[in-house]
């Protein structure tokens, strides 16, 4: 670092082992009075790379913190990061100060639940507003051994001292350069919200989906601690043990199942009657450590679950094909491999499931349009994408279209499913692979994006970005048109001087 110094600025530089460090304080900055270590009113800028540490990651006492920190009425702090902590104090201390902020936080604080749970609080408790951002890109490090991570950088002002113009850093590629724009509003999922009526319009969950779309459920919990379940090798050696046993196997498949292209077995004897199961010891013998797993449970239903030992969680029967969609999926996916499966195939909690489906329905949900909208909400887990019930599907503003359109958008959503059964040999994982993806899949995708995109706007859209920001502006008059017509405008910059004095002045922040 002495020598990177010495280089940019073009004089030797031997500042490194630090020597004095009268103002270096040694301490927790969570249990830290900020106040004691400098006045609000003499501090300009609040800088750092707080830890990052997911809700799972927690120990015990930072959980304890971080309740504190947000002064949560009952003991809890959600599932917010570690890092969000270092934000919400960071709000409290600059309310006597024009201090700003900017920190470098990983980018979950701006999708999926988290944002719900962080964001109001920096609005409306701390009256903060984002400044700039840079939008996720990867994070490098040169210490020996560290892994690169996805990052965000947000720089916060209090609202009466905001700039006019708020600058956002967006990157094609998450290890390529930004490119700069310019927005009089910057939404917590790092957008443009300049075109909202309220730029601080979250996205919150619900149970009903919009625009009276089919219900998306959850795939059959099986709650039998793998007793009922089995891969083709244990059926097999259970069959020649248990020959009448053959009948009650269905086989099972979840997420990594179905783009992996294999399944697994249950027994599933819902229909077996009492005299035929009495005939296989195997299978009774199986159906009572059922019952003893479920008594050893703590929760109610599961409870409740024990005396019918040979009923699966919720279980709905399907007498036709269905639609599957993988709750996980990889982010270097372009698209969740999203399809149908038989009615005789048992679909776990890991698929979200979407009965009387259409190729109408099919082809909006495997749009890059959808797919845009998935992944600025969505929550993630580690890296991959987690598919939300009541953040991204029962949210999604759907586009109007005639009996004419829909049918439009069928016959393209059935050329994309023609594509991938020309490749009978590949599992939609091989398809779906970006590097590998066949042409003639791809053609099929493009051409239907390209149709999606001009049932909400005829002109189309040149990234997701801008697909984003219209969903948004959909979503805010779908949920709140009162609220729409009723929130203030954002305030206008004054003149082009005040453009090019905001937009220098947050250049420093920005570049740390």
């Amino acid at each position: 670092m002495n020598n990177r110094l010495s280089l940019e600025f073009g004089e030797a530089f031997a500042r490194i082992p630090l020597k004095a460090s009268p103002h270096i304080h040694h301490a927790d900055a969570l249990e830290k009075d900020w106040t004691l270590v400098l006045a609000p009113e003499k501090c300009s800028f609040i800088l750092g790379n707080p830890p990052f540490i997911g809700q799972s990651f927690q120990s015990p006492a930072q959980r304890q913190q971080m309740a504190r920190v947000i002064d949560a009425k009952n003991g809890r702090a959600g599932s917010l990061d570690y890092v969000c902590a270092w934000f919400l104090k960071a709000g409290a201390y600059v309310q006597s100060a024009k201090a700003r902020i900017g920190f470098v936080s990983t980018n979950s604080i701006t999708q999926g639940e988290q944002v719900a749970q962080l964001w109001p609080l920096l609005f409306d408790r701390y009256h903060l507003e984002i400044a700039f951002a840079h939008r996720t890109f990867a994070w490098g490090s040169d210490a020996r051994g560290m892994a690169h991570v996805h990052v965000v950088i947000i720089g916060l002002a209090k609202r009466d001292d905001e700039p006019a113009l708020k600058r956002l850093f967006s990157y094609d590629k998450v290890n390529g350069e930004p490119l700069e724009s310019q927005h009089k509003a910057l939404s917590p999922y790092l957008f443009d919200a300049s075109g909202l009526a309220n730029r601080h319009t979250i996205i919150k969950e619900t149970s009903i989906a919009a625009n009276s779309t089919p219900r998306l459920k959850t795939g059959v919990q099986m709650i039998d601690d793998g007793i009922l379940t089995f891969d083709a090798g244990e059926m097999t050696d259970f069959v020649r043990k248990e020959p009448l046993a053959q009948r009650w196997f269905k086989k099972y498949v979840g997420g990594d199942e179905y783009i992996n292209g294999f399944h697994r077995w249950i027994l599933y004897l819902r229909d077996a009657a009492p005299n035929e199961l009495r005939q296989m010891p195997l299978v009774q013998e199986r159906l009572k450590r059922v019952r003893e797993y479920r008594n050893s449970s703590f929760r109610p239903s599961t409870l409740r679950m024990a005396d019918t030992p040979t009923l699966l969680g919720v279980d709905e029967r399907l007498k036709k094909p269905f639609l599957v969609v993988p709750n996980t999926s990889s982010e270097s996916r372009d698209y969740i491999p999203i399809g149908w499966l038989e009615p005789d195939i048992v679909a776990n909690q890991k698929l979200r499931i979407l009965p009387n489906a259409t190729a109408w329905h099919f082809g909006i949900l495997t749009s890059n349009m959808h797919m845009a909208w998935m992944r600025a909400i969505t929550g993630r887990m580690k890296s991959d994408y987690m598919y939300l019930v009541g953040v991204v599907y029962n949210t999604f503003p759907w586009p109007d279209a005639d009996a004419k359109l829909k049918a439009k958008i069928s016959d393209l959503a059935q050329a994309v499913l023609d594509a991938r059964a020309a490749h009978p040999g590949s599992t939609l994982a091989d398809l779906y692979d970006p590097d590998v993806m066949p042409p003639d899949l791809r053609k099929a995708h493009k051409a239907l994006d390209a149709a999606v995109d001009r049932l909400y706007r005829p002109a189309g859209f040149t990234s997701d970005r801008e697909r984003v920001e219209h969903l948004f502006g959909l979503y805010e008059k779908l949920v709140a048109p009162l609220t729409a017509l009723a929130a203030k405008p954002v305030k206008k910059p004054k003149s082009t001087a005040a453009k090019s004095g905001a937009a220098s002045s947050d250049a420093s922040p920005a570049k740390i």
